[in-house]
């Protein structure tokens, strides 16, 4: 019996040092979201274990919520963890109480990955398991997900919000296997009480409906694991598809409404969806994408067409759909003194500065004054040649095109009390600079 265990335990590093060692590369730095849970404590002392074979630089995170009473004590479970191991720790503290409204599953979740995002990694290793994926396919069936949502979990994925790959090595192995790694290796780990709460869904799963599942179709996981993985084959010609679709309709991060009124009504939601997904907006409730589909289609060439929806907005401007994070309100002035980056919340946006010489603005011409970016009030003009006449602001947007719902929120550039320049649309002629003189190009970046 205990050589049977022994070569189990064997098998399940083994396996994984077969499977990472193909994902990640010698030298990889790797960075574990570390709860402090089993799953989690099982793969740091695995990943720990690799580590010198792969010459992997490993880290971990720690983000502290403060739900439970018991938050601080799991905190420090996992710092005096790391220092046994002599692995970095970073404890992030998070506040969800503005996001209680998205569910509490979802907004530490979302706050997680926000956690991850700002960490300095190659990798993002996540304690995923195979019973994990099993429930995830439940929960987003019966919340009545397409086959992307179907999918469920990949083992490496890229989000586009994110700049690390997520990998999750532990999603061939079962939650026995793991317990049973842990308790061979005799590890100890904290237990969430939320874990018992069968409220929340994911727990409803796990102890009332898999388990009776499994006394009646004991191969469950790994049939279901199959229909994730013919899922992902469907969705990823479904995407195939919409690329196809898109050839030519999508320029500028716009989608041509005329190709999704020439496509029939399944291509055209496949083509919608696809649109989403790459400008990285959140998917839509099936009723709600069949009314946006309805309204950009249909609706008049001149109308304006203006959808919310989870804090985004969808609209149409001369032929073409638009989606975007709904805009913050902001009415205030920045002050530039040299930075090669400003925020601009106004358009969810960045105001970059590029330093040259001969093109852009004259930066000595700037020097004489302070220089500010501020939004429009109404009525500002700008003469665009020193022989031209003075054009006004809406005029000057009307003929670039620039949709109407950002005209009054682009950022406008004052040196003193004098407009100088709005970013991608014109420049005042007696800042322009020329011949070899020192400049700076100002243009506006969607963060």
């Amino acid at each position: 019996m205990a050589s049977s265990r022994k070569s189990s335990l064997l098998n399940l590093t083994e396996r994984l040092s077969i499977s990472l060692g193909q994902l990640l590369p010698e030298g990889s730095s790797i960075l574990l979201g570390l709860s402090g849970g089993v799953d989690s404590v099982v793969l740091l002392h695995l990943l720990n274990g690799l580590a010198p074979r792969f010459c992997w630089k490993i880290s971990a995170l720690h983000v502290h919520h403060g739900i439970s009473r018991n938050a601080d004590s799991w905190s420090e479970f996992c710092k005096l963890l790391c220092e046994r191991y002599r692995i970095p720790l970073c404890i992030e503290r998070v506040d969800i109480a503005p996001l209680r409204s998205q569910g509490i599953e979802a907004a530490a979740r979302r706050l997680r990955h926000a956690a991850f995002g700002a960490q300095r990694c190659d990798f993002v290793a996540l304690a995923h398991h195979a019973d994990d994926q099993v429930e995830t396919l439940f929960l987003q069936l019966l919340r009545g997900a397409g086959v992307k949502g179907a999918s469920a979990m990949p083992v490496l994925s890229q989000p586009k919000i994110s700049r690390h790959q997520l990998v999750r090595p532990l999603l061939q192995f079962t939650r026995d296997e793991i317990l049973t790694y842990a308790t061979e290796h005799r590890l100890e780990w904290v237990e969430d009480e939320s874990n018992a709460d069968e409220r929340y869904p994911r727990n409803f799963l796990r102890h009332c409906l898999l388990p009776r599942l499994a006394t009646q179709f004991p191969s469950y996981r790994e049939t279901l694991t199959r229909s994730t993985r013919h899922f992902s084959e469907a969705a990823n010609l479904l995407d195939d598809l919409a690329r196809i679709d898109a050839t030519g309709a999508l320029n500028d991060s716009r989608l041509n409404v005329g190709v999704l009124q020439a496509l029939n009504h399944p291509r055209a939601k496949n083509l919608l969806r696809y649109f989403f997904d790459q400008q990285g907006a959140p998917m839509p409730q099936a009723a709600k994408l069949d009314d946006m589909l309805q309204q950009l289609c249909s609706a008049r060439e001149d109308a304006a067409v203006c959808i919310d929806f989870g804090g985004w907005q969808v609209r149409r401007h001369q032929g073409h759909v638009y989606v975007f994070r709904a805009f913050a309100s902001f009415d205030g002035v920045q002050l530039w003194q040299g930075e090669s980056i400003l925020p601009w919340p106004a358009l969810n946006a960045s105001v970059a500065f590029q330093y040259t010489e001969g093109q852009g603005i004259s930066l000595l011409k700037l020097q004489s004054a302070q220089v500010t970016l501020r939004q429009r009030q109404g009525g500002e003009s700008l003469r665009t040649q020193s022989a031209g006449s003075t054009r006004t602001l809406k005029n000057l947007f009307q003929e670039c095109g620039i949709p109407p719902w950002q005209r009054d929120r682009l950022p406008l550039l004052y040196c003193g009390d004098h407009l100088v320049c709005v970013p991608g649309v014109a420049i005042a002629a007696a800042y322009q600079a020329s011949g070899t003189e020192d400049a700076v190009s100002i243009s506006l970046t969607q963060r």
